[in-house]
């Protein structure tokens, strides 16, 4: 790549936000010039990102967080809801249901943890870092634009039109996303004035108002006439869990990620294999013998998470004892450098943002907020305009299932945010949306940057991959940006990969982020041109 066409990075010495939507990015960056940090900057971005990018997440939602403290270990905060305790297999089988639906009512099945995840990093900012300013001034952002209005993205509106169709006829969608009947047009100003109100609430009365006030309440009555099978007191009985991080040795450094039920193991195992094939031969980036080591790591992570990953609660192994030296030697030995191996499919896609904030302390957050997929279950709550999550569809009805629908049970999550401590003193946060894309565009923008040394901006920028299904397909095909020289795509064909080209900036491959922090404190960021995100620095 000639360095006259490298992109550059954001970069900066006081602090650094990325997000998919640049206004979510200007949230955080203001709540840093106010003397927030990193935690508290990222609430006003997730809270902000939750209005202005509506199809991708929201706040009826999931999110799960790392944090990363100097000189500490890094936490995981897992917020994510349980199924409701009526929802039972037998249940909808008396229904005449022999899968649980996408879409409806039925699919909004679990509570959504996204504003109890706020909560809980907020008190440990107040306690760890003497977090100080005001949920109101958090909020602010996400209050004006939401009752203000905000210029529509393409992405907003593309995707609104293309689920209009299908979404259409379910409580709350068409009034709320598609006035008039039509989906708004890219530069219209859209207005989400229930949902102000709710965050005003929230400000109000505290986050906890989600869960056991006034606004559970009505949240409790608007399900229930949707279909849903959630209750008052499937609200009440949430909680967020503090979990230990997973972290796996590497020979820059120490990777972390989160446990299940997120694929959080997943990316790490891609990147201990990765570790281990990716020689001295393999000096290009862009090249058949990078892509093809990744996408075949892909696979074994994939078998492993398909055979295992699910609520902790109920798996049968340590997801840490899978990221033991013994292991990841076995598994890179199974990869064959000249050939692709058979594989037996994906998770399908998904949507949400991925979100990370480094602070002038060298506090950094990596973040992830979602609703699963495109606008969730299209349920959006008449009086409190809340969009909630279908997370639940990807329960089974099957009983000898690995993710069985079951009262209070978690379902598996593809979301997992990424943080690594390298050997050199740089810490690197980043992450991407996209279901099954997200640890295989962590592996591309990873080891593009310390394997390839490539700057975050570049590495984000350079074509991507995405091995599985995408909306409206069923080809579990290895889809390639069409900028890959042709050279890598007829060398990956005649691996044995069944090779499908798409556009050449295609938002098919998620919309990635990074920072990274270098030693000295300077840090630089970077969005995905797929997005309509930013990288800003202070």
């Amino acid at each position: 790549m000639s360095r006259v066409h490298t992109p550059n990075p954001a970069r900066s010495a006081r602090g650094m936000a990325v997000a998919p939507n640049a206004l979510a990015a200007q949230s955080a960056i203001g709540v840093l010039r106010d003397g927030g940090n990193a935690v508290e900057a990222m609430v006003a971005a997730a809270a902000t990102i939750a209005v202005t990018y509506p199809h991708m997440n929201g706040i009826g939602g999931d999110s799960f967080w790392l944090i990363a403290r100097p000189g500490e270990t890094p936490l995981a905060l897992e917020s994510c809801g349980a199924a409701a305790q009526s929802a039972s297999i037998e249940s909808l089988r008396a229904q005449g249901l022999e899968r649980i639906p996408f879409r409806g009512g039925v699919a909004a099945n679990t509570v959504a943890g996204t504003i109890s995840g706020w909560d809980a990093a907020l008190q440990w900012s107040r306690d760890a870092l003497a977090g100080r300013l005001p949920l109101a001034r958090l909020l602010d952002d996400a209050i004006a634009h939401a009752r203000d209005g905000i210029s529509v993205t393409r992405s907003q509106s593309a995707c609104t039109a293309t689920r209009l169709a299908e979404l259409g006829g379910i409580t709350g969608f068409a009034a709320t996303f598609a006035p008039g009947g039509e989906a708004p047009a890219v530069g219209a100003r859209w207005r989400h004035p229930r949902m102000a109100a709710t965050l005003e609430q929230l400000v109000r009365c505290g986050l906890g108002d989600f869960y056991r006030g006034d606004l559970a309440q009505s949240m409790a009555r608007d399900l229930a006439a949707a279909g849903s099978p959630l209750t008052l007191a499937d609200l009440q009985a949430h909680e967020p869990v503090w979990r230990t991080a997973l972290a796996m040795a590497h020979s820059r450094g120490t990777l972390y990620n989160t446990p299940p039920p997120t694929q959080g193991l997943v990316s790490l195992l891609i990147l201990g294999q990765l570790d281990r094939v990716l020689g001295s031969d393999c000096t290009d980036p862009l090249g058949a013998a990078f892509v093809h080591a990744c996408v075949e790591a892909t696979k074994q992570a994939f078998a492993i998470r398909d055979a295992h990953i699910t609520d902790p609660v109920h798996m049968t192994v340590d997801a840490q004892s899978l990221l033991t030296p013994a292991n990841l030697d076995a598994m890179a030995a199974r990869i064959d450098p000249t050939r692709a191996s058979a594989w037996g499919g994906g998770q399908g896609p998904a949507d949400t943002v991925w979100m990370g904030v480094v602070d002038a302390q060298g506090v950094a957050v990596s973040f992830i907020q979602s609703i699963y997929h495109e606008f969730g279950s299209g349920v959006v709550l008449p009086a409190t305009g809340v969009n909630w999550q279908n997370r639940g569809c990807s329960f089974s009805l099957d009983p000898m299932s690995l993710n069985p629908l079951m009262p209070g049970r978690k379902p598996f999550h593809t979301l997992n945010p990424a943080l690594a401590r390298l050997g050199d003193g740089r810490t690197l946060v980043y992450g991407n949306m996209g279901g099954d894309g997200q640890p295989q565009s962590q592996s591309a923008v990873f080891s593009r940057i310390v394997n390839f040394g490539m700057n975050p901006q570049a590495a984000i920028a350079a074509p991507r991959w995405l091995l599985g299904r995408t909306w409206g397909q069923e080809s579990d095909s290895l889809k390639l940006e069409a900028r890959f020289p042709k050279a890598t795509q007829d060398a990956l064909r005649a691996m044995g990969h069944a090779v499908d080209l798409l556009d050449d900036y295609d938002e098919t491959m998620g919309h990635a982020g990074a920072i990274v922090l270098g030693a000295d404190g300077i840090t630089e960021g970077a969005s995905d041109p797929r997005s309509d995100g930013a990288a800003l620095g202070w």
